[in-house]
């Protein structure tokens, strides 16, 4: 069971974000009372792990980033709301990447505010989101 508060579901995007060392970011997630990511956002993780050269220096970054957070699985309670979702984006002509109608999924399955750099995020009704979008 969540905490109730102030939680928030980081995107993979953000995630890497901290791991390329913007203070920026990881200062503003430090406000967050509970960080969680989803299953998803660590199977893309670890896709990068696993196509750089150094993996052992980008699995301990990850390694220690999960110290902070709680990884949050998928459940049939997940797929259920990724099943609307889906039907929901694929009505309105607004399709978005599959992992991230799943993190969505996640996010409003346990109540939490999806922390993203994507706007597409925003095709997704009833979904707390905030976009952290970087300046050029």
């Amino acid at each position: 069971m969540l905490m109730p508060g102030n939680n928030c579901l980081l995107d993979t995007n953000i995630v890497i974000e901290v791991f390329n060392g913007n203070t920026s970011i990881a200062d503003r997630i430090d406000n967050y009372s509970d960080v969680y990511i989803s299953t998803i956002v660590l199977g893309e993780l670890l896709v990068g792990i696993n196509r750089v050269t150094n993996k052992s220096k980008h699995t301990k970054k990850l390694t220690n980033f999960l110290k902070d957070c709680t990884v949050l699985d998928i459940d049939s309670t997940t797929a259920d709301n990724y099943g609307i979702i889906f039907a929901k984006l694929y009505k309105k002509g607004k399709p978005i990447p599959t992992n991230d109608i799943w993190i969505a999924a996640s996010a409003m399955q346990h109540d939490l505010t999806v922390i993203t750099l994507d706007k597409h995020f925003n095709h997704i009704e009833g979904l707390s989101m905030e976009n952290w979008q970087l300046s050029s």
